[in-house]
């Protein structure tokens, strides 16, 4: 069976933005869908309960503390576990990003991950790297890139690949599935 996760990251007060993303993925929860969990990837953890609940959207949910996350109390880096595979989120503020993964592939790897979840750069992100798979969902409200506006799903079916979906929000509440 497969399940999915929902990866934000980067609203920074967008909760309009944030509730487009929510209306469109509380129509693919179970039993109508396979999103059984969402990770927020920090820089707008005070706009999840807000725009959650304003879309009636609610699930299981993973959170790390961004660097513009204030006096919001959350770890900065979790490491769980979703359908067979093992999952390194972090925000990715403390990981030198923008010279490379190295420091970021380390941890995920020191935590026996299959994939590490990073935000922080704003730009949509997938490579596997020694068989770790790097994914950035990009900013659902500040976008660094010519895709505009995005998000992840991750599906996860037992003893099989990751496939990591990317979806870019129009401007008039269109969500759409495009390619990285």
């Amino acid at each position: 069976m497969t399940k999915s996760l929902l990866v934000i990251s980067d609203s920074h007060g967008s909760v309009t933005t944030l509730k487009k993303v929510f209306d469109w993925a509380k129509d693919r929860i179970p039993p109508k869908g396979t999103i059984c969990a969402a990770v927020c990837l920090g820089d707008g953890l005070a706009d999840i309960r807000i725009a959650a609940e304003a879309a009636g959207f609610f699930c299981d949910w993973k959170i790390i503390c961004g660097n513009n996350d204030y006096g919001i109390q959350a770890p900065e880096t979790a490491v769980f576990d979703f359908a067979d595979k093992r999952f390194f989120i972090t925000h990715g503020h403390r990981y030198n990003l923008y010279n490379g993964f190295n420091t970021l592939l380390a941890a995920a790897g020191n935590s026996e991950a299959d994939a590490a979840l990073f935000g922080h750069t704003h730009l949509p992100y997938y490579k596997n790297i020694n068989g770790i798979l790097l994914i950035n969902p990009g900013s659902v409200s500040r976008p660094r890139s010519r895709i505009g506006a995005t998000f992840a799903v991750i599906k996860c079916e037992e003893d099989k690949p990751l496939i990591v979906e990317f979806y870019g929000i129009g401007r008039h509440s269109d969500i759409r599935l495009i390619e990285i």
